[in-house]
């Protein structure tokens, strides 16, 4: 998403300066172009010859330069970028920022940036903390700039606290939803509710009963949330090697059993404004689950599991649902599979059903691709080809935003 952006990087005089140059590589791998300013103080802490390089343009301090009276211009640089990121942003850059001082050329761009504005302050604890800073960041806020917290933990200065700027990888992130949000941001300030993967149902220490799910439609739906400005809770079963793309407005809650998912479900559905649920839980569970692992005797025949219904997370959110809040459920069927998903959209409540049938190849478990029908409770059907399951997620939340 940050093909072809054009992005201006503002470099403070902060210890954390260095980790502009792995910020720099991100973006460029992205595929974004970067241009670099720098305030004078900031070259004591990273060479401009290292960030000229790594960005392949060259880095601009200074209003001109003093051998041949090439000029600067901060309006064009303003002009140029889709946006200017300032990272780090010291306490000193912060304060100049909120209080219109323009005593170098990264404080006169972001004056005349027609683009967004992201920070990423890095600072010691206490000067973060401090009230004036406080204030300056509020201000900023105030005037439509966006700001990437910074993170706690160990500091230059051998403190312990928030101060720490944000991992290169966080605003990269933050950079592309930033950027994103121009294009769709249909669900900002909605909280989405998703489920994923399988659950598994423990029979003693070494065996459990479970699926094939793997999670990737559910985590594909998760990230597309994210990228419409949702604020996404994914709770999802185990799941291995998936992870989320959108880190920053995903918060994932990892479970194991139906019982687990059950009770972070129903905890999480009251305060969601919309609930889909993709997740392939178990529909039975062991009576008793052995402490010790089961042993087969020699003279031992057949073994025989008595299993027990586990709760109905669907069934028990339908019941629940208020008045304007949203419920999508998934089916995967083997046979009968409208009659069988119609039957279950009905009785579970739902405001529409996705389905999936294990008779299509390349679709289902396990596939990065999968091959959808939608039914909804007027009747109304709408089939769409095999297609990526983040396609695929694209067409759900289309339909879902549509919904009167």
């Amino acid at each position: 998403m940050l093909e072809g952006k054009h992005i201006l990087l503002g470099v403070t005089g902060s210890i954390a300066a260095y980790k502009t140059a792995t910020l720099i590589r991100l973006l460029v791998k992205a595929g974004a172009e970067v241009k670099v300013v720098m305030t004078p103080l900031a070259k004591e802490f990273i060479t401009p010859l290292t960030l000229a390089t790594l960005s392949k343009n060259p880095i601009l301090v200074d209003f001109f330069d003093p051998t041949n009276g090439a000029w600067n211009s901060h309006v064009s640089l303003g002009s140029w970028a889709d946006m200017y990121l300032i990272a780090p942003a010291s306490a000193n850059t912060i304060a100049k920022m909120a209080n219109g001082v323009a005593d170098n050329l990264l404080l006169t761009s972001y004056l005349s940036a027609k683009c967004p504005v992201c920070i990423a302050p890095a600072m010691d604890l206490d000067m973060y903390a401090h009230p004036a800073t406080q204030r300056n960041l509020k201000q900023l806020k105030a005037d439509g700039v966006s700001i990437v917290e910074p993170d706690d933990g160990e500091l230059a200065s051998g403190l312990i606290g928030k101060g720490r700027m944000a991992e290169p990888e966080k605003i990269t992130e933050t950079l592309q939803l930033l950027l994103d949000e121009g294009l769709n941001n249909d669900l900002k300030g909605k909280t989405v509710l998703v489920t994923a993967g399988p659950t598994i149902e423990r029979l003693d220490p070494v065996r459990y009963i479970s699926n094939f799910s793997t999670g990737k439609m559910g985590f594909a739906i998760a990230d597309e949330c994210a990228m419409r400005g949702a604020y996404v809770i994914l709770i999802c079963g185990p799941v291995h090697g998936m992870q989320t793309k959108h880190t920053t407005q995903i918060k994932r809650i990892d479970v194991e059993s139906a019982e687990d998912m059950y009770e972070s479900a129903m905890e999480a559905f009251s305060k969601a404004d919309i609930a889909i649920l993709s997740a392939a839980v178990a529909d039975y569970t062991p009576e008793n689950i052995a402490n010790q692992k089961i042993k087969k005797g020699p003279n031992d025949g057949p073994l025989v599991l008595r299993l027990k219904e586990t709760k109905d997370i669907a069934e028990a959110l339908g019941k629940k649902k208020r008045d304007g809040q949203r419920l999508v459920g998934f089916a995967l069927e083997t046979h009968d599979e409208t009659k069988h998903a119609i039957e279950k959209m009905k009785r579970k409540n739902f405001d529409f059903i996705v389905l999936n049938s294990l008779n299509d190849d390349q679709a289902g478990f396990g596939y990065d691709t999968n091959k959808v029908t939608i039914l909804f409770p007027n009747g109304k059907k709408k089939e769409y080809g095999l297609k990526s399951k983040c396609e695929v997620a694209k067409d759900i939340l289309d339909e879902l935003t549509s919904l009167d």
